[in-house]
């Protein structure tokens, strides 16, 4: 029996699967972040560590666990430069005597990919489709049955990310606050930020914004407010939401018409909190992309990502 170890790494937590050879998870494990670029090398390597562990813990395994293949699938990795870095914190964790784990890890075993990569597999099952990841931010990734891959997006708040959460809030506010000078027609999000943020008035916004120094994950948090106006039929807010799909479906059509033919019949896979809303944005996504793309079927996730790392560990000693 083989076993191996998948990990799904983020800004905001770190998930372990332990999987045998008949893809069954026999363990699993979740902890704090372990995106090196925001929190460093070594505060990383202590989230992944603990993941593994209280991977290990759960799992009802009676001898010596002996791991032999291995998959960090993690954000913020996507040039060279990185992946050493994540090589690096692989070696640390053969050398930690700690973990009740006998390593037999070889260089071919030893899968280093991004965070997309992952939702990817564990969306589908399989390492060729589409992932729409459309949360905090937004990114489109596509792998076709010849390894080539396309991304589109990713580009963070200021640069990109369309069709995010964060993007959706700030759409929100800045309409409410229009609508309240006059200069958009009215609309049921002034009173929503006012009830969601507990505001005598719209005005505060200034000060919760500016102020508190909120974050993304802070402001990407107010786009249920949107979410709900337009399920409640408010015109202005249907608008945001239509925005935020024309985007989507143009990244998502980019990466088709990069690597994929028109005529392909593949998955793709919706992730992220953008497409739990009750404003149907995901129906609105599958309709239009299915009007350009007859053959795609829109599907959400399947598995979760750290399932999908473990595919990608377990293919390297099944190949």
């Amino acid at each position: 029996m083989s076993y191996i170890l998948g990990i799904d790494g983020g800004g905001s937590k770190t998930v372990c699967v332990l999987m045998d050879d008949s893809r069954r998870v026999l363990g699993r494990g979740e902890v704090g972040p372990s995106n090196y670029q925001s929190i460093g090398i070594e505060a990383t390597l202590q989230s992944i560590q603990s993941a593994i562990h209280n991977t290990v813990e759960t799992a009802i395994i009676t001898n010596t666990l002996k791991i032999d293949a291995i998959c960090l699938g993690l954000a913020g990795v996507g040039r060279a430069a990185d992946i050493e870095v994540v090589k690096g914190l692989i070696q640390e964790l053969q050398n930690n005597k700690y973990l009740p784990i006998n390593w037999v890890l070889q260089p071919a075993n030893i899968v280093i990919c991004n965070d997309a990569l992952i939702a990817l597999v564990g969306g589908i099952g399989q390492p060729v489709g589409i992932v729409v990841a459309a949360g905090t931010g937004s990114i489109v990734f596509g792998r076709n049955h010849q390894g080539n891959t396309k991304r589109v997006g990713g580009w963070g708040y200021i640069l990109g990310d369309e069709g995010s959460a964060y993007k959706i809030a700030i759409a929100g506010m800045n309409t409410a606050l229009k609508s309240y000078d006059g200069r958009e027609m009215s609309t049921s999000l002034i009173e929503g930020f006012k009830q969601y943020l507990d505001l005598e008035s719209i005005e505060d916004l200034i000060e919760v914004i500016y102020r508190r120094e909120w974050g993304v994950k802070q402001i990407a948090a107010l786009a249920p407010v949107v979410d709900f106006a337009a399920a409640s039929g408010d015109l202005v807010a249907n608008s945001i939401i239509d925005d935020a799909v024309k985007e989507l479906v143009k990244a998502t059509s980019t990466v088709i018409d990069a690597i994929f033919s028109p005529d392909s019949v593949l998955e793709v896979v919706t992730t992220g909190s953008v497409w739990r809303g009750r404003s149907n944005l995901h129906d609105r996504f599958a309709a239009s992309l299915v009007k350009k793309f007859p053959e795609v079927n829109v599907i959400f996730p399947r598995d979760e990502p750290a399932y999908g790392a473990g595919l990608l560990a377990l293919q390297t000693i099944q190949s």
